[in-house]
């Protein structure tokens, strides 16, 4: 026992103020901090005794039925063999705060066995009457493969109620990882469960507000492991209440488990608790899975005491995952990282980067800047395992100014005031010089405020709903209602809809889908609302930008739409003419020449090639192959498009010899090969590189017959289906030149 809890576990037993002031100068000596520790203690056991003794305040004499179960630990046996209906008790599994768990069994209807909760003798009170009715009500509402089913429900025939749920045979989740070893990949396929129960509850009005390791229970269906959810007896109705009783949350005590607990849940101020006080909890799980342990500690939360944790929650921020395991010791940091089946340094990079941005977005204090929904996390976990990009991003730099403001009140304002001081001299000498003209434009300027004032309201009006109807189009492609995600997304308008890479998904996922049914027009649109969702998001990358353009061009010639496509040119060359990025230049080049552009646009495409060229020259210093093929491709389709048809040759071979063989690359290459020596009056070579690219179009794009199509492709080649797009355009104009 630590030195804090000796004198603790004394001064409990003195009830006399002034004994206890004697015994706590005598054993604190001269230190303030233990103390304070000591203090903070004494009032946490305070508050405890004050809230139970309010849950008996409503029935100081509570009935005791002989004739239903004791739930008490000292007569726990005598329960064993006793029915309530048409339940028998088996054995005590379980306690919550204010009901005992048994394992039942149930033999008519049906013979089962089932998990059978019942309030706690002594604990029926209306308040503790409530939660639990609460918990019953919240259950019974959700019906999820992820979430402990409602069996039943009832009351024993003293009115103490019971309610009966599956009995599941599984431990808490983060047991079940490391005693399976999990590597991370599986550990975060389970969390994706976990969080689409999570949603499924928030969309019945349900707010856990408890979610924690030992809240969810992993069990086996078929061999495969299959998470959870249980214990909603803390949880809040967010739309309507769950019980006709009454049921709060008392001012100045909080309710979860404080490492898992939101600030805004720990903080007893006038700020409501919503779906994102789970956002926080899940964030803390999944810290959990991935590191070994919470972001604080639980132990010191407690033992800081109740100002001290509310301050630590609201206001420190935790280690970045990938930065806990440095604080490891190298003992420690082994078996955590043995425990998910990884080596130390390899678990170390995993989590940096992705990772670290997806948690701490989870964990961020300022509840807005969190996920808006479970889902929504779920979807970012999942773009991380699909490679792809996430939403969550590294804090911008206001918001890192409003952090240092908080961390710096006093300074900043001071120099707030002395601004204040000197801009009300300034303003009031210049108001002395401007109020005659003021006055006469005073009712104009009135009225112009007002309609602008109208004018936005519509706007931002317009804006939610166009993003309300973006987040459940999301959520339908998720459930693979891919006709149903489009229809709502039809008629929605562009510029209203807030750029986010949630609703790039959304536009990209609708393309590929009218693309793969040969719907060329439905894509097209599409892919212009992708392409304008990325111009309207100015913190986006340019490379991720410029690869929506690899979509937008082939889909346009596939249309048939010719003039959209050359107007597609100017706008994408204006856009980017000027950018450093290799990759984009790439892109942007590519997209820009599936068809001959005119000799102004060649011009302006010149400075991406220079950016090309120069990539190039400096493979050597560790660029991917891969990488330096694609780009040799596009400086070839420049080349042969400017008319250096030998250089066109010589790039493309060097292309196709490249190790790493990509079908639609090497597609590509034979036709502008082909055309290329055609040019030179080389026709032998032409026709052969003709018949290699038309061999590969036959073998992966089946359908292609006459007209453009990506239908019946092979498994795995259909991920880039824009390049086979690509590949049948050049096709085209190689048959029409070579076959003429």
């Amino acid at each position: 026992m630590s030195r804090v809890q000796e004198i603790f576990a004394a001064a409990v037993d003195i009830s006399d103020q002034i004994e206890r002031d004697a015994l706590l100068d005598r054993e604190c000596g001269d230190s303030p901090t233990l103390r304070a520790q000591i203090a903070d203690l004494l009032e946490v056991r305070s508050q405890a005794e004050e809230f139970f003794s309010d849950c008996r305040a409503d029935d100081p004499t509570p009935v005791v039925d002989t004739d239903v179960l004791e739930t008490s630990s000292e007569t726990n046996d005598k329960n064993i063999g006793l029915r309530i209906g048409p339940y028998k008790l088996l054995q005590k599994i379980g306690e919550g705060g204010c009901g005992g768990v048994y394992m039942a069994e149930q033999e008519k209807p049906v013979r089962r066995r089932v998990a059978l909760k019942i309030i706690k003798l002594g604990m029926d009170s209306r308040n503790v009457i409530a939660r639990f009715e609460s918990e019953r009500q919240a259950l019974a509402m959700m019906d999820h493969p992820n979430i402990a089913r409602v069996l039943d429900a009832g009351t024993t025939e003293a009115g103490r109620p019971f309610f009966v749920m599956e009995l599941i045979h599984g431990v808490n989740i983060l047991e079940f990882c490391d005693k399976n070893n999990l590597p991370a990949r599986q550990r975060l396929e389970l969390f994706i469960h976990v969080c689409n129960a999570i949603q499924h509850a928030h969309q019945k009005g349900i707010v856990h507000r408890d979610i924690k390791p030992s809240n969810i229970l992993v069990t086996s269906h078929d061999g495969l492991p299959v998470p959870k959810v249980i214990d909603f007896g803390i949880a809040k109705a967010m739309t309507e209440p769950l019980t006709d009783k009454t049921l709060f949350t008392r001012y100045g005590f909080f309710m979860g488990t404080p490492a898992y607990m939101s600030p805004e849940q720990a903080e007893h101020t006038g700020l409501d608790v919503d779906t994102r006080s789970d956002i926080y909890s899940l964030g803390v799980l999944l810290y959990e899975l991935l590191t070994g342990k919470p972001p604080f500690d639980q132990h010191d939360l407690m033992l800081s005491g109740l100002d001290e944790m509310r301050r630590t929650l609201r206001e420190c921020e935790p280690y970045r995952p990938s930065a806990k395991l440095k604080t490891y010791s190298t003992e420690e940091l082994t078996a955590t990282a043995a425990r998910r089946h990884i080596e130390p340094s390899k678990l170390q990079s995993l989590l940096k980067g992705d990772l670290d941005w997806i948690v701490m977005k989870s964990l961020e204090k300022d509840r807005r800047r969190r996920y808006e929904t479970a889902n929504g996390l779920a979807m970012d976990v999942g773009r991380f395992l699909n490679n792809e990009p996430i939403v969550a991003r590294p804090p911008s730099r206001g918001y890192r100014l409003q952090k240092l403001v908080q961390r710096n009140r006093i300074v900043f304002s001071a120099a707030g005031i002395v601004t204040l001081v000197v801009l009300a001299w300034v303003g009031t000498s210049t108001r002395l010089l401007l109020r005659e003209r003021q006055q006469r434009n005073l009712a104009v300027e009135a009225e112009r405020q007002a309609e602008k004032a109208r004018q936005n309201e519509a706007i931002l009006r317009h804006e939610a709903d166009s993003r309300a109807a973006i987040d459940r189009a999301a959520v339908m492609i998720a459930d693979g209602k891919l006709q149903e995600a489009e229809k709502l997304v039809r008629h929605l308008e562009l510029p209203v809809i807030e750029p986010s890479l949630e609703a790039s998904d959304v536009f990209r996922r609708l393309g590929d889908w009218a693309a793969s049914e040969g719907r060329w027009s439905e894509a097209a649109v599409q892919f212009q609302r992708l392409n304008l969702a990325f111009q309207l998001d100015k913190s986006e990358t340019t490379d991720l930008s410029a690869v929506a353009l690899l979509r937008l061009g082939p889909t346009l010639i596939a249309a048939g739409d010719v003039p959209a496509y050359h107007q597609f040119v100017d706008n994408s060359i204006t856009r980017f003419s000027d950018i450093s990025n290799a990759m984009a230049s790439e892109q942007v080049m590519k997209a820009c020449l599936i068809c001959p552009p005119n000799a102004s646009n060649i011009e302006k495409l010149r400075p991406l090639s220079d950016v090309l060229s120069k990539s190039i020259g400096e493979a050597g210093l560790g660029l991917d192959p891969n990488l330096v093929a694609w780009r040799e491709f596009a400086l070839a389709l420049y080349d042969y498009r400017c008319g250096n048809y030998k250089d066109t040759i010589v790039l493309l071979q060097k292309c196709m010899a490249s190790q790493n063989y990509l079908p639609e690359r090497t597609a590509m290459a034979h036709f502008v090969l082909g055309m290329a020596f055609y040019q030179i009056k080389n026709v032998e070579p032409a026709n052969s590189e003709l018949s290699l690219g038309q061999a590969l179009i036959r073998q992966y794009c089946p359908n292609a017959q006459g007209n453009i199509s990506i239908s019946g492709m092979a498994p795995g080649t259909s991920l880039y289906w824009y390049d086979w797009v690509t590949a049948q355009i050049l096709q085209r104009e190689a048959d029409a030149m070579i076959q003429r």
